[in-house]
């Protein structure tokens, strides 16, 4: 894949991705923030506003204010940036392209998050059975989650058509030696020659 079209499909993929996360977060605090909340099929989904001082699902929440920034603000941005040199440097295809700008949009889509809200990124979904229920997440998490599967699948099949490769070139016929030369037969009687007596 040439890098024009690289930088294309990385491109259109992260800002469709953050521009619909940052819009669905608008809509949710003008419709969820201080309200009730909303359950749907029998409890399964709901939608709550929340903020979330930790990473995906809240992971990190509850650590120091000073541990949060350098971990989920400077670290987060770090691998950001590592993420996305290494996607457009290095040929990938187009399903690893777009699942490494799943995970690079959804990620710094909760980072403007932090910039725009005091360190806290907006949630407002949830699902689950029973007591049995995810945290509260957003858009941009099933981004991540999106480009998590996206690579994975990738990776499957790269690693199933190396397989199969490897298996038909084990079991094809080896090539086999070429013939040895026949042996040579014995002169014609016309062509032996009688000794000359000297």
């Amino acid at each position: 894949m040439s890098i024009p079209r690289r930088f294309f499909i990385f491109g259109l993929v992260t800002f469709l991705s953050i521009a619909l996360d940052q819009v669905t977060k608008v809509l949710a605090i003008d419709a969820f923030k201080g309200k009730p909340t909303l359950s749907y099929l029998g409890d399964t989904f709901r939608f709550q506003y929340a903020t979330n001082e930790g990473a995906f699902l809240s992971l990190g929440g509850n650590l120091p204010a000073g541990a949060r920034f350098w971990l989920l603000t400077v670290g987060v941005g770090a691998l950001l940036l590592a993420i996305t040199v290494h996607s457009l440097r290095h040929p990938v295809d187009t399903a690893n392209l777009t699942g490494y700008a799943l995970i690079v949009s959804g990620g710094f889509s909760n980072w403007i998050d932090r910039a725009r809200f005091d360190g806290v990124v907006v949630d407002f979904m949830n699902m689950g059975l029973g007591s049995l229920r995810t945290g509260v997440f957003n858009v941009a998490d099933l981004a991540i989650l999106a480009g998590i599967g996206l690579l994975l699948i990738a990776g499957w099949k790269q690693d199933r058509a190396a397989k199969l490769a490897a298996r038909a070139t084990a079991t094809r016929a080896p090539a086999t030696d070429a013939p040895s030369a026949a042996p040579a037969s014995p002169p014609a009687p016309s062509d032996v020659q009688p000794p000359q007596n000297g």
